[in-house]
């Protein structure tokens, strides 16, 4: 577990905690709305405001928080407050500073964390406001990071009045030096209302200058109707030598100098001095504060992008309209492939893209109708009074054709296509959370369908996502429990039969399974976001194989290992793999790194530059299925190849089949033209291994020679077969 780091500041922080009255276990009532406010705002069951102490953390406010740890060692918001921005971990499990929290690990069962640090005017950090959830979350956006900042700013100012009134409640400083750095309006009176002293922010909100304090007293700042009652109450104040249990007034009618009224939200503190009582005025201007709460309500409920509904006011309308509707039908539609539209042509234009994309979804859909950006390229259209799957249909069609219309952004010629699943209340389901489910698991299946497809649910959906959802449970599950293991595959000379090296394949030993293949979890595990973890495991663990191996009697022994295309686009593979060449003592050479064309294809430029660094390095680069792709000629000219394996589809046709042997002799000529190794997969039979040899290929794999083996099955092959001369 990482713990978090402390502040060279550390004293400093503490003390300015004491300033907001910090320094112990306080609750801030008024703080209670702004975190049920992001608890509704992201939809997740717990928030709160957080306050880093000394050795320990404490809620001033929370919603849905049982028994926690609240160390600070273990404490998500004490490494939250040691950054400017929003620390999101979207599944705590992958984390490497979380993933053994016990947090994490224990009862609490925390998956996923957000947080804004909050600062005092200096710039030391109080704490932090987040939303966690017992489950991962891979969708908080930026827009998302964005609202719970400017709640977070809500919850500072909440504190800076407490400040205020802690401050109010001690010896008072200078009031120069109280109100420096604060814009909020304070003014200070005495017994007889007389002003003392006001900040440059308290005048300017009545209309005065600084200087004419002195002719004034507070009850000039009010409206007349309001001067008798404050007198009153001041009066009362001063004959009981305290506010306490006194009914103050929140709010106020104020008198500008120009004799308008001014509605004011006032907080009244007092202090004694040399005898006497003073008193401070906290003001704000009500309707400056009503415009900063409706805009709070607007970016809490809008995507500031497209100015459409943002993901949780959608689900919010979605519940009001079933409770108050006898049907409604909810379209989900995600852009195909828009990620590659915004790598190619930038973000600044995906976001052109995106907000005509918002104001064309209008057309064509009824004047009640609710419609959202739910995530980043996915929209989402409510339409209430509406049973029909036909006419749904085609006006989920009409959309799409209409999203479809080329567009011109500057100078570029753009036309883009979506996807539509739709699902029906109250023929479907009569939960508000299932029907947006159902139609996003009808999206899911609509872009496997292919481009510009509309699907309504159907029930096998559901249950085809469950057995997902529960191999994806079980995939977690064998990445904790360490269920993954490795087989490997010799690789042979075919001139001399020489072991030349083994490929490393992953298999997993599942409790009630037994032993499965890659093809039975390795799709579901590359959409997985377990896959780097899984990579970065894989890549240790046949270094390591390696290693023993050539200390142990094979000391020219080359691992293969296949990448992942996530490995790629998480992390630095590059340093990644440098590090564990050092740290198991592996040459270069000993490891060659294995790339299908789709992976090289899907970030090229990341993938050519990572892929070259290693290759500078010494490390093998091998691309694996040649010839079953369409761009691989193209890329033997860009790619800092090693060697190319031969698929086992041509391997396997070649003595029957003229154009299966045409293209294994066009590979090995090209691999020869190119300076290239080749090795051919899939060999089965004496005739194929000769035919091969007989073409020059190099080395070759398969079922001839061994199928994948254990480390302790191949290590008993290589001391038992004379043929293969360089033995284990």
């Amino acid at each position: 577990m990482q713990c978090p780091e402390i502040f060279p500041t550390e004293s400093e922080r503490l003390k300015a905690l004491a300033n907001y009255g910090l320094d112990n276990e306080a609750v801030i009532k008024s703080l209670d709305p702004v975190v049920r406010m992001a608890a509704r705002t992201f939809n997740m069951p717990s928030a709160a405001l957080n306050i880093i102490g000394d050795d320990h953390v404490f809620f001033v406010a929370s919603t849905g928080f049982g028994g926690v740890d609240m160390r600070r060692d273990v404490s998500f918001c004490a490494h939250a407050i040691n950054q400017n921005g929003v620390m999101v971990v979207p599944d705590a499990k992958l984390d490497e500073r979380f993933h053994d929290n016990p947090l994490v690990t224990g009862e609490a069962n925390l998956r996923f964390y957000a947080g804004v640090p909050i600062f005092s005017p200096e710039g030391l950090a109080l704490g932090s406001l987040c939303v966690v959830d017992g489950m991962p979350h891979t969708d908080f956006s930026a827009s998302d990071q964005q609202h719970l900042r400017e709640l977070a700013k809500v919850a500072l100012e909440r504190l800076e009045l407490r400040r205020i009134e802690v401050s109010a409640e001690r010896t008072r400083p200078n009031f120069a030096s109280y109100t420096s750095g604060s814009e909020t309006p304070i003014v200070w009176f005495d017994e007889a209302c007389r002003i003392i002293e006001w900040n440059d922010a308290a005048a300017a909100l009545q209309g005065y200058s600084w200087v004419e304090k002195s002719t004034l007293g507070f009850e000039m700042l009010l409206a007349e109707r309001e001067r008798d009652k404050f007198i009153e109450l001041i009066a009362c104040a001063v004959a009981k030598g305290s506010l306490e249990k006194m009914t103050l007034p929140a709010e106020i009618v104020g008198l500008h100098k120009d004799g308008t009224e001014i509605r004011l939200v006032m907080s009244l503190f007092c202090w004694h001095e040399a005898g006497r009582m003073k008193f401070e005025a906290v003001l704000r201007d009500f309707s400056l504060a009503q415009r900063e709460r409706e805009e709070l309500n607007r970016q809490a409920n809008t995507d500031p992008l497209t100015g459409l509904l943002n993901r949780a006011r959608f689900y919010r309308c979605v519940e009001d309209t079933l409770v108050s509707l006898n049907s409604a039908v909810a379209l989900m539609i995600d852009i195909d492939e828009f990620m590659d539209v915004n790598d190619t042509l930038g973000p600044d234009i995906g976001d052109r893209i995106l907000q005509e994309l918002g104001k064309r979804l209008t057309i064509g859909v009824p004047p009640s109708s609710s419609i959202a950006r739910v995530g980043g390229d996915e929209f989402a259209i409510l339409i209430p009074n509406l049973t029909d799957i036909k006419t749904a249909v085609l006006i989920a069609e009409s959309i799409i054709a209409v999203l479809a219309q080329p567009m011109v952004i500057e100078g570029h010629d753009i036309k883009i296509s979506a996807c539509c699943g739709m699902a029906f209340f109250p023929a479907q389901t009569q939960d508000a959370l299932d029907l947006v489910s159902n139609a996003d698991l009808a999206l899911a299946e609509a872009k496997r369908s292919g481009r510009g497809s509309v699907l309504p649910f159907l029930q096998e959906f559901r249950s085809a996502a469950t057995f997902r959802r529960s191999h994806g449970l079980e995939l977690h599950r064998a990445v904790e429990a360490g269920e993954f293991m490795l087989f490997y595959q010799p690789q042979i000379n075919l001139a001399s039969g020489n072991l030349m090296g083994a490929e490393a394949l992953i298999r997993w030993r599942h409790p009630e399974r037994g032993i499965l293949p890659p093809a039975t979890f390795l799709p579901a595990l590359e959409k997985s976001p377990l896959v780097t973890a899984v990579g970065a495991w894989l890549l240790n663990e046949a270094c390591a194989q390696a290693a023993y191996w050539r200390r142990n009697g094979a000391p020219t022994m080359r691992m293969g290992v296949n990448l992942f295309g996530a490995q790629f686009r998480n992390g630095d593979l590059a340093a990644e793999v440098v590090a564990l060449l050092q740290r198991h003592g592996l040459p270069p050479d000993a490891l060659e790194l294995e790339v299908t064309e789709n992976i090289v294809l899907e970030k090229n430029s990341t993938a050519l530059s990572t892929l070259q660094t290693l290759a500078d390095t010494g490390v093998g680069v091998a691309f694996d299925d040649f010839g079953t792709g369409y761009a691989s000629l193209s890329l033997l000219k860009s790619f800092p190849l090693t060697r190319i394996k031969i698929d086992y589809s041509f391997v396997k046709g070649m003595l029957a089949s003229k154009r299966d042997a045409a293209v294994i002799r066009a590979i090995l000529d090209m691999a020869n033209s190119f300076d290239l190794q080749t090795i051919a997969e899939g060999i089965e039979t004496e005739e194929q291994k000769l035919y091969l040899a007989g073409e020059k290929c190099e080395e070759g794999q398969g079922y001839l020679f061994s199928k994948p083996l254990s480390v302790a099955q191949f290590e008993r092959l290589f001391q038992n077969v004379e043929s293969m001369t360089l033995t284990l």
